[in-house]
């Protein structure tokens, strides 16, 4: 294949980037007084206002020759098909078979997948219908009251971000809450206000080995039984999502009570399997389809639109354009919802994760940049925190806002208030100020001519920072899984740009086995010298400040 940057359109971009670098989005909107409706888009109930972007038409077209060129459209139904495309496991990648038509065949090495999708959603049914009833209890027969998830990474993450969007529309009488972090505080801090009697854990882990996953769910086993103090409690207060039957039953879960998914289910692309149980006991199965259903809508907007018109591409290409063409490092994620606040921290790992590779799917290294750094805090928050640096520093930051014309309260003043602040820093970051404006406003502030010229640089806001605007009409179960399968379609355009694997994550498995190693130094309380001098010097360290008296 050829490298990235040898491709002709990759070579057009180039020169059209050089011809335009000096453009100004106020210069764009004065000479198109149609650009908003030139460059906006909608699908699946969802508005995409990308016309603060550094582009114009020309810009678009070159960019869609790249996807071309590269092959995007080729790929992307090799995906839906349940082709290999996960090259270096050999694997489906097949998320969009969880929340495809359940009478359209999903194939997979020759065989349907979609009757066994059904039957895990039928179980997750019955299930969450029964804890949500009251009908399944606790080992002393008291109804469920909490429910913790524990797992860690896409067992972890999505969830939790479902989980936490959905709040308005969660059973009051099943609070949840989820455990990923190692350190014992996470777990013990979770437990200390729940009841043995009426707490329902719910493990995450495909091989029900993960060291993070499994350690905590034994420290929640010896939790209950040093308080039930009867080994069948264990079946009544634990389930799992995993594919190891034999290692569950072993912990105490029945075997009717382990939730299957599959190897072509990536863990950050698995709420829409078992993994989303959390999310089904929180607001109910009905909604957790609801999300199934906005996440296809999405899906078949993407395998159906023109690209022109095609939402996950349309962003895909944009952040192409700045991170191969403007060195842009980062892109900053920043949704007005509080409810969305785990958004940024999900799309970490949805997005690095993926696409923070450096060779490409041939095992050559990568001609140029990969993936951004994701970061954002939920709006209006960031205001006071980080906005600084976007309108003032010396990095461009592409960033995406995100918003819904509804609120879920009753409280349309402030609402309009959150909004206000959503579209008035899309506004500043893309026009800034006239200095004239500037100067006239110190003036009438009284001061003299020197000291505007000194304040002046200060108070600049130069602008032209590109931005994207989502709104939906409110955040629900059904708009959520349009935003997130948006997302996930991104990250695949872009790494079939950047020639990568998005579905493979090597660069975890290092870390995991030095620290197995380093574990047992630390269990034997032995000094070490097989490690570098660093390395050696703080597990000594560590060892004689934990055996200081």
């Amino acid at each position: 294949m050829v490298d990235l940057t040898g491709l002709q359109s990759w070579q057009a971009l180039a020169r059209h980037a050089r011809d335009t670098s000096q453009e100004h989005l106020s210069e764009l909107f004065r000479q198109d007084t149609q650009r908003y409706q030139r460059f906006s888009a909608e699908a699946c109930g969802l508005l995409l206002d990308y016309s603060k972007n550094r582009v114009t038409q020309e810009t678009l077209n070159l960019l869609l020759d790249l996807a071309r060129e590269r092959d995007v459209e080729a790929w992307r139904e090799r995906m839906f098909a349940g082709e290999p495309i996960n090259l270096t496991e050999h694997r489906a990648v097949l998320h969009t078979a969880l929340r495809a038509h359940p009478d359209r065949p999903v194939t997979v090495s020759g065989e349907d997948v979609m009757p066994a999708v059904a039957r895990v959603l039928a179980q997750m049914r019955r299930f969450t219908d029964a804890v949500r009833s009251g009908e399944w209890t606790g080992y002393t027969g008291k109804r469920i009251t909490d429910v913790v998830n524990i797992g860690i990474g896409g067992s972890d993450l999505g969830p939790r971000l479902a989980t936490e969007a959905l709040i308005p529309f969660a059973s009051r009488q099943l609070r949840c809450h989820f455990v990923s972090n190692i350190d014992p505080s996470h777990m013990i801090e979770t437990l200390a206000p729940l009841s043995p009697e009426t707490t329902l854990f719910i493990v995450a882990s495909k091989t029900f080995t993960t060291q993070e996953t499994m350690t905590n769910a034994q420290l929640a086993r010896d939790w209950l039984l040093k308080q039930v103090a009867d080994e069948r409690a264990v079946a009544r207060h634990f389930v799992a999502l995993s594919t190891n039957a034999d290692a569950v039953s072993e912990f105490g879960i029945l075997p009717e009570n382990m939730f299957e998914f599959w190897d072509w289910v990536g863990g950050r692309y698995s709420l829409w399997s078992a993994i989303g149980l959390p999310i089904a006991l929180s607001v109910g199965m009905d909604n957790f389809e609801q999300m199934l259903a906005g996440a296809r809508c999405m899906d078949e907007h993407f395998r159906s639109a023109p690209l022109e018109t095609n939402l996950p591409v349309i962003m895909a290409m944009l952040g192409i354009w700045y991170i191969g063409f403007f060195d842009a490092h980062s892109h900053a994620v920043m949704p007005y919802d509080q409810y969305l606040r785990i958004l940024p921290a999900y799309l970490q790992q949805l997005d690095m994760e993926s696409n923070g590779k450096s060779v490409c799917r041939d095992g050559r290294p990568v001609d140029g940049s990969t993936g951004p750094i994701i970061w954002g805090q939920a709006g209006t928050n960031g205001q006071h925190a980080f906005y600084q640096l976007i309108h003032q520093g010396t990095r461009l930051i592409p960033a995406d806002f995100i918003m819904s014309a509804h609120s879920q309260h009753e409280l349309e003043h402030q609402h309009e208030q959150l909004i206000s602040n959503c579209l008035a820093q899309t506004e500043a970051l893309a026009f800034g100020r006239e200095d004239s404006a500037i100067v006239a406003e110190l003036e009438q502030q009284g001061l003299d001519a020197d000291a505007v010229a000194a304040l002046l640089p200060h108070k600049r806001f130069a602008g032209n920072h590109p931005t994207n605007t989502i709104l939906m009409d409110e955040l629900n179960p059904y708009s959520l899984g349009v935003l997130i399968a948006l997302y996930e379609h991104k990250v695949f355009v872009q790494g079939i740009i950047w020639n990568v694997n998005s579905f493979d994550q090597w660069g975890v498995e290092l870390g995991k086995k030095l620290a197995l190693a380093i574990q047992d130094e630390l269990q034997s309380g032995k000094p070490v010298s097989t490690h570098d001098s660093s390395t050696n010097a703080l597990i000594n360290e560590y060892l004689k400040r934990r055996h200081k008296s």
